[in-house]
């Protein structure tokens, strides 16, 4: 425990400082002004601002001091580093803590996954804050390795740094009072909830949030934002790679100011954080297109520390953990330096990974009658369409091309088939459909990341590379991989629950884009195919998704046949 008395000592002045930042100007998130006065620090806290001395002095003159960035809602294992690779990543661009929804590894894992990656981050100099996976599975039409029940929440819930219930994708069985969503919410530990509610309006949003849910991140328009707002929401705004909507929602600060908007990442590809930046490229576009630089601070700083209630978090004043980001301009936000609890961020040691989180990935054997499509009439598909820059789709009907009695791909018209094996239990169960928007001319896409349940999803345009690109991530035990002509033209492997790799950042990252060069190559224009290939197995974003159990009709709730 900090010593509170030192601490006072050093505020009144009666004892010097660990550490005083001197000369720059610092930030008050509860004034949005700059400041002038020396910075104290002292077992990691700010003591004060003002005159001060110190055992160790930092000139800053001619900088920012700002508070370190807090991600308001994200998902570790979308990064697919190992969370001591992504503390590497995001520190220097000043993410000193994050709030993570671990659903992604619980649909896999169950709650050992939970546990196992929460006390992963214990030693990290980045602060990892967690929300109790509410939603595993996200809906009855996906199949994880298993659900979590209420007991498995409950014991969440009594963990240190789990903060409340994670994003409630049922949505529609919180609208409608279903027992078991109302059950997870009558938790004890369960007041503080975070939201997801894609294009939720209306009464129907009036009932969401009735029943205590105070934000989403599902948010693409203004009229959705204010809609939120106005009903005591906060509004998480998200920058992720395949779900940009931070320039739709900026006219909310202009509109209402920085009051209850906050910025977060949900997914974001290791490629994308590394060459854009994190929460600090949230911040830089948000003022190059106008919003005070203040502002947009507040949203990446004060905002997420309020909504999540860490009362330590979020500000250079008196009492807060000393979280210190020195900026040589506000425009870039690239800090020059970044202090962690009052110090720079020393090596941060490889973390081992058990053996237990690996070999995941259990199918039962397939061939290419798994992927046919019977079509013996003339008829209509439903064909899911992609949106671009989002994770929304639109239900789409067209006449498929038909070869002998089978329904088959049509690059020409840029219909693809795709499928989702299921990969947990060997059930053998395969859902099959057909999707617009990728573009490819020849050759699959697989990928056992596939919200949220994390089956195999693959794209393709012959059945016989859907099939090898799906077994060989049963051969590898998990990941991304590009397959043309029979033979694997580039692949990320993520051996730990399919989901995470134990190779280093830029081994992590080179192979990543080498995916996205292959599905170039074969036609994809998309800028984060494998991100938005994913979310095509998500039963609960609007409009029509796919699962293992078949076609998902999220906004009538319920599978479809994939005949229209």
């Amino acid at each position: 425990m900090p010593d509170l008395s030192r601490r006072l000592a050093v505020a009144r002045g009666d004892e010097p400082a660990d550490l005083v930042i001197h000369g720059g100007r610092v930030f008050s998130s509860f004034t949005r002004e700059w400041l002038e006065g020396d910075l104290a620090i002292v077992d990691g806290y700010v003591a004060g601002l003002g005159d001060y001395e110190g055992r160790e002095v930092l000139d800053a003159s001619g900088r920012w001091l700002a508070p370190g960035f807090i991600d308001a809602h994200m998902h570790l294992e979308s990064s697919k580093l190992l969370v001591d690779e992504f503390a590497r990543l995001v520190l220097p661009m000043g993410t000193t803590a994050v709030v993570a929804d671990p659903h992604e590894i619980a649909n896999v894992l169950g709650t050992d996954g939970i546990h196992w990656l929460a006390d992963l981050c214990h030693d990290l100099p980045l602060d990892v804050f967690f929300m109790a996976s509410s939603c595993v599975p996200a809906s009855e039409f996906e199949s994880p390795r298993r659900p979590l029940l209420p007991g498995d929440l409950e014991g969440l819930l009594r963990r240190k740094r789990v903060l409340g219930l994670a994003e409630m994708m049922n949505f529609p069985g919180v609208v409608s009072g279903s027992d078991a969503e109302l059950a997870k919410l009558a938790l004890a530990g369960a007041t503080h909830v975070d939201g997801h509610a894609p294009s939720v309006h209306g009464k129907a949003l009036n009932a969401y949030a009735a029943a205590g849910i105070r934000s989403d991140h599902e948010v693409s328009t203004i009229e959705e934002g204010r809609e939120r707002l106005r009903a005591g929401m906060w509004v998480l705004i998200r920058e992720a790679s395949g779900a940009r909507n931070l320039h739709a929602l900026l006219p909310l600060v202009h509109e209402f100011g920085p009051h209850r908007l906050a910025f977060c990442t949900d997914d974001r590809e290791p490629e994308h954080v590394a060459e854009e930046g994190h929460i600090n490229s949230m911040v830089r576009a948000a003022v190059a297109a106008g919003v005070a630089p203040e502002d947009a601070l507040v949203m990446a700083s004060l905002n997420p520390a309020l909504w999540h209630g860490l009362r330590d978090f979020g500000a250079l004043a008196p009492g807060y953990q000393a979280d210190v980001l020195v900026l040589p301009d506000l425009e870039r936000f690239d800090p020059e330096l970044v202090l962690k609890a009052g110090r720079p961020v020393g090596e941060i040691p490889k973390l081992d990974v058990p053996e237990w989180v690996r070999h995941t990935v259990r199918i039962r054997p397939l061939s290419t009658n798994d992927f046919v499509v019977p079509w013996e009439d003339a008829g209509q598909a439903r064909v899911i369409g992609i949106v671009p820059d989002q994770i929304v789709t639109d239900s789409l009907t067209d006449d498929p091309k038909v070869d002998g009695e089978k329904a088959v791909s049509d690059p020409e018209r840029d219909l693809l088939k795709i499928a989702v094996v299921e990969r947990h239990l060997g059930t053998g169960r395969v859902g099959l459909g057909f999707v617009r928007g990728f573009g490819l001319k020849s050759g699959a896409l697989a990928s056992t990341v596939a919200h949220d349940a994390h089956n195999i999803v693959v794209v393709g345009v012959k059945d016989d590379d859907m099939l090898r690109a799906v077994r060989r991530l049963s051969d590898t035990g998990g990941g991304v991989v590009v397959v043309d002509g029979g033979i694997v033209q580039a692949e990320l492997q993520l051996p730990i629950a399919g989901l995470l790799s134990d190779a280093g950042l830029d081994e992590v990252i080179a192979s990543s884009r080498a995916c996205v060069e292959a599905a170039r190559s074969l036609g994809c224009e998309l800028p984060s195919p494998f991100q938005t290939m994913a979310f095509l197995a998500l039963s609960v974003i609007p409009s029509l998704k796919i699962t293992d159990r078949g076609l998902v009709d999220v906004d009538r709730f319920e599978l479809v046949p994939l005949r229209a």
